[in-house]
């Protein structure tokens, strides 16, 4: 019973994340890649939170702080990214402030 525990305990939240990833991209592909990049960049802050809060498994790829940043971050630039596919307004202001 203790090895179903432990490898339970090795993939972690791993197959949610995998299945989400999937889901996001078949999205993306077959509706709209806005949300798509919506779903994707989401799930990747999931997975910053999941990491943050504990979690290891297939998850943990360098420190515990280096993960959460860079799923963090990533998550973050995928979301903004995919808001700014469908709002032209948005794009300029967010432009604008890289100008300078």
């Amino acid at each position: 019973m203790s090895q179903e525990h432990s490898k339970g305990e090795r993939w972690g939240p791993y197959p949610l994340i995998l299945a989400g990833a999937v889901i996001g991209v078949l999205v993306m592909i077959l509706l709209d890649p806005r949300w798509g990049g919506f779903v994707l960049g989401g799930l990747v802050m999931i997975a910053a939170a999941l990491r943050f809060s504990g979690f290891t498994g297939q998850l943990v790829v360098r420190s515990k702080k280096t993960d959460v940043i860079t799923l963090g971050l990533f998550g973050f630039i995928l979301v903004l990214t995919s808001l700014l596919l469908g709002n032209a307004g948005l794009k300029q202001l967010i432009m604008s402030l890289f100008a300078r």
